[in-house]
């Protein structure tokens, strides 16, 4: 058993503690539209759907004979060959403690300057033509061998503008006080401007291809924290970014170090930041899971339910009128690989639905 202080009141709970199996009909959460068993969204429908606990994957997400087949390269980066992330980790077997003062804040005291290794898949598609500029997506905690599959399918098939995939390997570690952490967990451009001018301009120089800087062929992408990070990568930058796709989206108070601008991580999203601001440009993608994460660290501050944030941002975003797509999937757990199967080509459809190139005007 471990002692955990809630308010002023020292309470127990067992280390290994599962997340509860949640309702989707819970009275706080959103009006759904239930799917019959193995049925999933239409790829052009908007708002809320609950997805039965059958989860067999689809025909896009396997390799299919007499399909062309992109070309994945692969790249190896060090933390030394970076100005934005040099490089932290937290100690092996520590946390942090909750501020007694305040039990949103945690104090991580083991986390110290560290090298890391970062490895990156791009999948260029065999449709590409070199030359021109291609709309892309960009992908935390790759490579994502599934996502370069179904791209293969999905433009084949017509159904996704051909486009480029670039899978991003994370600087090591989870939570705060780890370099994914700091990554994914920011909430500030500052990870979008890592991937604008120390990504991007590494890709197209080694591997030939040429990216779009409309911000309508541009998408992100991720599940836990890389969710959170492919919406504050869009959040910050809807100049460079207008799709979102997230699977168990770690909408919940993880950010370290604590910033008291934005003293709830990514719970101000649902909280705050989208039903106080202005409607930006974004489309965004959104799936959890009913034995998605609940509470799984010391500090009991209210804002660490996966479930209950995914669902508060499906509110959010319908109350401010954004293009989205909720799906809640029973029978699954975090970032469910067999829902990532199940869904994967539906969800990057529903993405990319409404995309249309830029067309630039000849002079002469």
């Amino acid at each position: 058993m471990t002692g955990l202080l809630l308010g002023l009141v020292l309470i127990a709970v067992p280390a290994t503690a599962q997340p509860p199996i949640r309702d989707p009909h819970t009275p706080s959460y959103v009006n759904a539209i239930e799917l019959p068993d193995g049925a999933i969204p239409p790829a052009d429908a908007n708002g809320n759907f609950i997805i039965g606990s059958t989860h067999n994957p689809v025909p896009e997400t396997t390799v299919q004979a007499n399909v062309p087949q992109g070309t994945v390269y692969q790249l190896t980066i060090e933390s030394k060959d970076s100005k934005i992330y040099p490089g932290i980790a937290r100690e092996p077997n520590t946390f942090g403690t909750v501020d007694p003062s305040n039990p949103a804040k945690l104090i991580v005291t083991t986390s110290h300057p560290a090298p890391y290794t970062r490895h990156i898949a791009v999948y260029v598609p065999k449709q590409y033509v070199p030359g021109t500029a291609a709309p892309f997506i960009v992908g935390a905690d790759g490579p994502d061998n599934l996502l370069f599959t179904t791209l293969d399918n999905l433009i084949a098939e017509g159904k996704v503008p051909v486009m480029i995939a670039i899978s991003i390997g994370n600087g090591s570690g989870d939570a705060q006080g780890s370099e994914r952490g700091l990554e994914y967990d920011t909430m500030s451009g500052l990870y979008a401007e890592f991937v604008e001018t120390e990504i991007l301009p590494l890709v197209e120089s080694r591997y030939g291809v040429k990216l779009t800087h409309d911000p309508n062929g541009r998408a992100t992408m991720g599940g836990s924290s890389g969710g959170s990070c492919a919406l504050i990568m869009a959040w910050y930058h809807p100049e460079w970014y207008h799709r979102v796709l997230t699977w168990s989206g770690t909408y919940i108070n993880q950010q370290w170090p604590y910033n008291p601008e934005t003293p709830q991580g990514a719970w101000g999203f649902h909280e705050h930041l989208i039903p106080e601001s202005p409607v930006k440009p974004l489309r965004i993608w959104m799936e959890v899971s009913d034995q998605d994460l609940y509470n799984p660290n010391v500090m009991r501050d209210n804002m660490h339910d996966w479930v209950l944030a995914n669902e508060n941002m499906a509110k959010v975003l319908a109350a401010k009128g954004y293009p989205y797509q909720f799906v809640f999937a029973r029978n699954a757990k975090h970032v469910d690989y067999k829902v990532k199967q199940q869904l994967f080509a539906e969800a990057l459809e529903w993405l990319w639905k409404d995309y249309r190139p830029v067309k630039t005007k000849i002079t002469y």
